[in-house]
């Protein structure tokens, strides 16, 4: 018994100790991130090593994304309008062929040569439509590099005054269930990047 109770006051002064410790070891928290949970009347913890964008919310309000996303378009209408136009003047030739078939307007050779030439032009169709969608998922590959090449290297400017050890990405559906709202970042990285990013257009 008495074996147990001191096993139980070891483990009490232990925990006592390390929570000690924690306290009078926290790293401080900038003056500036102070001010604002001040501000917000909001409470903060102890330690501001880690915090988190959300993901979603910052692709949406990222004057970058939206002109990337508008090029996108423009080139996806651009390209499915051409294809469109090459489709119709298949379909258009696969009628005439057609009537003039059922009207005997051709002889047997001419309809067999009409009808390589129409095959022809549908693999030549088969063979646009396939290297559109190459070059849209190219585009898009592109766009998505571009946009994280940015963000990557805007934080790594802006996290030499928080000295922070990870800034985490948050999203609907992501890995992470629970997020304290303390240590949400998004509103000050969007307005920093497009800050810089309007900069840069200008």
């Amino acid at each position: 018994m008495k074996n147990v109770s001191l096993i139980i006051n070891v483990v009490l002064g232990i925990a006592v100790a390390t929570l000690y410790v924690l306290h009078f070891t926290s790293p401080e928290i900038p003056e500036e991130i102070q001010a604002v949970y001040e501000e917000r009347e909001e409470y903060h913890p102890l330690s501001m090593d880690i915090v988190y964008v959300d993901f979603d919310t910052l692709l949406n309000n990222y004057d970058m994304f939206f002109d990337l996303q508008k090029q996108f378009l423009e080139k996806q209408q651009a390209l499915e309008g051409e294809l469109n136009s090459s489709s119709r003047s298949y379909e258009r030739q696969v009628a005439d062929f057609q009537d003039k078939v059922q009207k005997g307007l051709v002889t047997r050779s001419q309809a067999q040569q009409l009808e390589l030439e129409l095959t022809q032009f549908q693999q030549e169709l088969m063979q646009q439509r396939d290297q559109f969608q190459r070059e849209l998922m190219e585009e898009e590959q592109v766009m998505n590099r571009q946009l994280q090449h940015s963000i990557n290297n805007f934080l790594e400017e802006y996290n030499k005054n928080h000295n922070y050890q990870y800034i985490l990405s948050h999203s609907f559906g992501g890995p992470f269930l629970y997020t304290d709202k303390t240590l949400n970042i998004t509103r000050e990285v969007i307005e920093g990047l497009n800050r810089k990013y309007n900069e840069l257009r200008r």
